[in-house]
Order: C-alpha cells, then sequence, then structure tokens
C-alpha cells in the first residue's frame, strides 16, 4: 500500500501538533468561565431595553442602550491586542471581567437614560479586554485538528450559560427592573474567582515562548486572505442578527407588536440559546471534518430563515407563539453552526506559533460593528416601518454573507485530506 497522503498545512500551522491531540486543561478553566459570563448576560438581555424604555425613551433609543456596549468595544478593540501582549492574555482576561461587572452594578443604580447608556457602555472597554484574550488563548492552545471543537466548546459553554439567564432574567424584570444588573454583577465576580484560580496553576498562560513564534499575522496581512474577508462579512451579519437585533428587538417586539409579558421575551430568548446549544452538542467537530465552508453556509442560511420569520409571529393567539418559538429555535441552531466554524477559520489562519491580536481584534470589530448598527438601524426601520420589516432587513444580511461563502476555499488541513 501506498504512503498516506500528507495532510496540507494552513500558514501558522505548528507541524508537531497532532491532529487529535487533547484539548489542554486550560481550555476547560476558559469553558468554566464562559459559562458564568453567559449566565450573567443572559439574565440582563430581557431587561436591558425594558429597563431603558422605563425612563421614557421610545423603540429607536431603547435599542441604541444594546449599541452601547459594542460601540466601547469596537473602540477599544484596536488597543485591546496591544495590551494582551505588552501584559499577558491572563492579567488582561480577569481585569476585563472586573470591568463588566463594575459597569453591570452601575447600571443597577442608573437613575436616567444617559446614565444607563454611559454605565452600559464602559462595560464594552472590559468586554473587549477578556474576549480577545479568551479567543487568544484558545488559538494558541488548542490543536489545530481540534479547533473546530475548541471553538465549539467555547461558543457551547456561553450558550449554555444562556439557556438559564434570559428565562431567569425574565422572571427577575417581573419583579424588579434592576435586579437582573445586580445578577449578573455577583455573576461575573464569581467567574473572576474560579477563572483566576484555575488559571493561577498553568505554566502555559502568559508565557511568551521566545525564538519559537512566528511573525504575527498583522490585520494588513490578514486583510490580503479571501477566507479572512468573508469572516469578516460574517462576523459582522453575527453581530446584527444574532448579538444585536435579537437581543435589542425580541423583548420589545414581544411588549409592544405582540402585547405579551416579559417572560415570553425571556422564553424566546432561551429558545433560541437552547437551540444553538444543542446543535453544538451534535455537530461538536463537526467544520474539522468537513470543512468550515459548507458549516457556516449552512448556519447563515437557518439564521436567515430563522430571522426573517420572526415578523410572522403577529398571527393571533397560540399560533403567533408558535412563530416566534419556533423561529428563535431555527435562528438558534443556525447560531449554533456557524459561530464555531467561522471562528475556526480565522483560528487556521493565525495558527499556533504565532499572535493573532490584530487579527483577531479587527474579526471581533466586525462583529461589533454589525452588534451596533444593527439595534440602531433594525429599530429605526420598527419603528418607522415595522418590525417584520426590521427582522427581514437583517436576514438579508445574512444571505449576503452566504453568497460571500460560498466562493470562498477551504481552510481547515483536516477537510482538505
Amino acid at each position: 500500500m501506498g504512503a498516506a497522503p500528507q495532510r496540507d498545512r494552513v500558514p501558522g500551522d505548528r507541524p508537531d501538533d497532532p491532529p487529535q491531540a487533547a484539548l489542554p486543561w486550560e481550555v476547560w478553566a476558559l469553558l468554566a468561565g464562559s459559562f458564568l459570563v453567559a449566565a450573567g448576560y443572559g439574565i440582563v438581555a430581557p431587561a436591558l431595553p425594558v429597563f431603558a424604555s422605563s425612563f421614557g425613551v421610545g423603540v429607536t433609543a431603547a435599542s441604541a442602550v444594546v449599541s452601547a456596549l459594542p460601540v466601547m468595544r469596537l473602540l477599544f478593540a484596536p488597543v485591546s491586542g496591544r495590551l494582551v501582549a505588552r501584559t499577558g492574555e491572563r492579567t488582561m482576561y480577569l481585569a476585563g471581567l472586573l470591568v463588566v461587572a463594575a459597569s453591570t452594578g452601575a447600571c443597577a443604580l442608573a437613575t436616567s437614560y444617559t446614565q444607563l447608556l454611559v454605565f452600559r457602555g464602559l462595560g464594552g472597554i472590559g468586554s473587549t479586554m477578556f474576549t480577545v484574550s479568551a479567543f487568544s488563548l484558545m488559538f494558541r492552545l488548542a490543536p489545530e485538528g481540534r479547533r473546530g471543537q475548541a471553538s465549539g466548546l467555547f461558543t457551547g459553554a456561553f450558550l449554555l450559560g444562556g439557556v438559564t439567564g434570559p428565562a431567569f432574567g425574565g422572571a427577575l424584570v417581573a419583579v424588579d427592573l434592576r435586579a437582573p444588573f445586580v445578577v449578573y454583577a455577583i455573576a461575573l465576580v464569581l467567574a473572576t474567582i474560579v477563572v483566576g484560580a484555575l488559571l493561577a496553576r498553568s505554566r502555559n498562560v502568559g508565557v511568551r515562548r521566545d525564538g519559537q513564534e512566528e511573525t504575527p499575522l498583522t490585520l494588513g496581512a490578514a486583510l490580503r486572505l479571501p477566507v479572512y474577508r468573508a469572516s469578516l462579512v460574517s462576523s459582522l451579519a453575527t453581530g446584527w442578527a444574532v448579538q444585536g437585533v435579537r437581543i435589542a428587538l425580541v423583548p420589545l417586539f414581544v411588549a409592544v407588536a405582540l402585547g405579551r409579558e416579559p417572560l415570553w421575551a425571556g422564553i424566546a430568548l432561551t429558545v433560541f440559546a437552547v437551540g444553538d446549544g444543542l446543535v453544538l452538542l451534535a455537530t461538536s467537530g463537526l467544520s474539522d471534518r468537513r470543512g468550515r465552508r459548507p458549516v457556516i453556509v449552512a448556519g447563515l442560511g437557518l439564521v436567515a430563515l430563522g430571522t426573517g420569520s420572526l415578523g410572522l409571529a403577529t398571527l393571533p393567539g397560540a399560533a403567533g407563539l408558535a412563530v416566534l418559538l419556533g423561529a428563535s429555535a431555527i435562528a438558534g441552531a443556525g447560531a449554533g453552526l456557524l459561530q464555531p466554524a467561522q471562528g475556526a477559520a480565522v483560528a487556521d489562519l493565525v495558527g499556533s506559533r504565532r499572535s493573532g491580536g490584530p487579527a483577531l481584534s479587527g474579526f471581533q470589530m466586525a462583529a461589533d460593528v454589525g452588534a451596533i448598527v444593527g439595534p440602531i438601524a433594525a429599530g429605526a426601520l420598527a419603528q418607522g416601518a415595522s418590525f417584520g420589516a426590521a427582522f427581514g432587513l437583517s436576514a438579508a444580511i445574512a444571505v449576503a454573507a452566504l453568497l460571500v461563502w460560498v466562493r470562498m476555499p477551504e481552510t481547515s488541513g483536516g477537510a482538505r485530506r
């Protein structure tokens, strides 16, 4: 029999990383922190736009509060990559968690719309600190043959925390609009303690491997790669439809257009998270085996279908609720396919032996642009036209990203064998 074919490699691969090497224990520590962060974020999600509305502002202004955090993330992202290189991933990660905890606690004390907007925005500085640090660690520590799985587990842990968060947050809103912010701040402090204690034992986190690392992947070099540009487009679509419009408009849609209690908004967000989590569990590592492109295309298609269908939830009675929950489940399943695969596609370009801070910051910035522009544009369209038009626009953004990815080459070495 002939020799087995050699596995193709992408820039940045580490030759001594076997395709099926076990995930380091530090990755599991990051997963624990991701779960705790997401549980608190999910608790706040149903309350944030409703809390903003309690200060007497319109739909557009209430939606803008959701954009405040990603605005600061976007502004601070170019600095975060350099800070990670100077201070280390662990320090930046823990400091970021504490900054968001302080910001969230301050939101609970807000007495005006302006204060809420400012306090929520300041949390974006901490958010980009721990997000870039976490992904930098994940991409550096995960073996090449497990990058898709590691990215999926990271996203899955975040969404597993979000399964219980929105429903719990919806119940808290019925008691006090400020209670979810207090609970989220406590969850972030808990995450800092747990992850800090675990990472303190590591000999790999924050250790520079002098003489072994390749030239960092700069943003300029990354932008010359077609797959990276496609990843930016799909990241923008993810930020727009999944992270922005879903959080900003669904609670307002349920309260204003459907006339339902806030609890139903929490249930809809929970159904999204459940659909996302179930798909992640069922397809763990799928993009490692089948390739990034087909998984991303399928995910974008489901996100477009589920998001566009939300406008049909205005049907009377139980039919409307069935559409609301069904569309949320479909969009969640699409996100479960999309997010890990597109993260792994960027990891393929960064590799394990070099820093990708600037490229990772650019990838995050694209999602933040979508999360900023999406709620504002969709909120204005909902106020000026209809919620159905706003959800339709979001679906169109996802379809545009799908068409870009259809033309992309494959980046996963395992899928090209």
